[in-house]
């Protein structure tokens, strides 16, 4: 009898989302082995604050999603060699394993990957790895959730369907969801969803820096974790997108006030643009070269939060770094609307960014450091709703209540 597959309940996870939307969602966080994360579960919100003493581990939240995206994109054995190698990364440098588990809000999907160190080397295999999801295929009377599953680190398989993989099609230090599926796979959607989270911690906006330097005029709609490509999507988005400009002119004139007129982007040699900005009370405008720090790193968090096309995840380590007081109310207004259609994730010191957030309270998350490890605890329920109904989070933060209610 020939096989007969069919697979029900197709899923569109990625794409384009306008104002409004949302991508993909993640509502559970499970991590062992990596850093500081020995074992670690969290739910994050729409909108989420991790707040902590230094060393407490809160950046480290932020790099398992440069793993993920890493692993998704196919370049995870140059993010590990980048980092040191798995003895650099895993907990204490003796963990035999990072383990790290994704649970979604579509559909129950789930995803995980296990990464075991080999020996007491830097190298490491794809030990296991498995997408799951409510939809299943359906073959010869079987059915089966998986999508993608490979075992012990030898056998592979990627359910398309039922699609055994031979060793020579799927490297030992990539993951299967790396590997090109057809154009309108549902997997290569979710593939992409994951390798396009942005996490953004060390931009360098120093006077020598590419982002203050003219840029080649490109289309590009998302600023890339290092910043470097500010100006050619600022230029995109400004010009092309009356929303977006009208955004943009708006929180800069909040900042700075009435003297602000609009940003500029003159040709310069080689096909190149520059980034000016028009000042009412200065007859020449003002370069990227000459602009201080805080108005570049202003200038990119709202690009970042204001883009209209956001990826599925954003993360932002200390936005507060170099922003006057005034700025963070303004940057907490966009992120609230733009966690209306991506998840967003931001690690803080600063109690004047937690009070920014007056009317739409984030998701608060404690890290701590305990016996070694990190713990997170995210303060919820009536404990943390008493408390607020006198005083602000950044109150709460800076007379450490925040951290008792953990």
């Amino acid at each position: 009898m020939s096989a007969v597959s069919v697979f029900v309940t197709r899923f569109e996870l990625t794409g384009p989302a306008a104002k409004g939307e949302r991508q993909m969602k993640i509502k559970q966080l499970d991590v062992k082995g990596f850093r500081s994360l020995k074992d670690v579960s969290w739910r994050p919100g729409d909108l989420n604050v991790v707040i902590g003493q230094n060393g407490t581990g809160k950046s480290n939240l932020l790099r398992v999603f440069e793993v993920i995206a890493a692993s998704a994109h196919g370049r995870l054995s140059k993010h590990i060699q980048a980092a040191g190698g798995m003895g650099a990364i895993v907990w204490d440098g003796v963990a035999p394993s990072i383990f790290i588990r994704l649970a979604f809000e579509e559909l129950n999907h789930e995803y995980e990957i296990e990464l075991s160190r080999i020996g007491k080397s830097s190298s490491y295999r794809v030990q296991r790895e498995s997408l799951t999801g409510s939809e299943f295929w359906i073959r010869e009377g079987q059915v089966s959730t998986k999508h993608i599953e490979r075992i012990d680190g030898q056998d592979f398989y990627r359910y398309l369907p039922f699609e055994q993989l031979t060793k020579k099609d799927a490297s030992q230090e990539e993951t299967l969801l790396s590997i090109p599926f057809p154009i309108n796979s549902d997997i290569t959607a979710f593939r992409e969803g994951l390798n396009q989270i942005a996490v953004y911690h060390d931009l360098n906006v120093g006077q020598d820096s590419p982002i203050r330097q003219p840029a080649i005029a490109r289309f590009e709609k998302r600023v890339d974790p290092d910043g470097k490509n500010l100006v050619p999507v600022l230029h995109t988005l400004y010009s092309e997108d009356r929303e977006f400009k009208r955004d943009m002119d708006s929180a800069m004139r909040a900042a700075f006030g009435d003297d602000y007129e609009e940003l500029v982007f003159p040709p310069a040699a080689d096909q190149r643009v520059q980034l000016r900005v028009r000042w009412r009370t200065l007859k020449r405008e003002q370069s990227a070269a000459d602009l201080s720090d805080g108005t570049l790193r202003f200038l990119l968090l709202l690009t970042v939060l204001n883009a209209p096309d956001p990826p599925m995840l954003i993360a932002i380590d200390e936005p507060e770094t170099g922003l006057h007081p005034a700025m963070m109310s303004i940057i907490a207004e966009y992120a609230v609307e733009a966690a209306t259609r991506t998840q967003l994730v931001f690690t803080t010191h600063s109690a004047q960014f937690l009070d920014a957030f007056t009317e739409n309270k984030p998701t608060t998350t404690v890290a701590t450091w305990e016996n070694g490890e990190t713990t997170l605890h995210t303060l919820e329920g009536e404990d943390l709703a008493y408390w607020l109904e006198d005083y602000s989070l950044g109150y709460l933060f800076k007379s450490g209540q925040l951290e008792a209610m953990t």
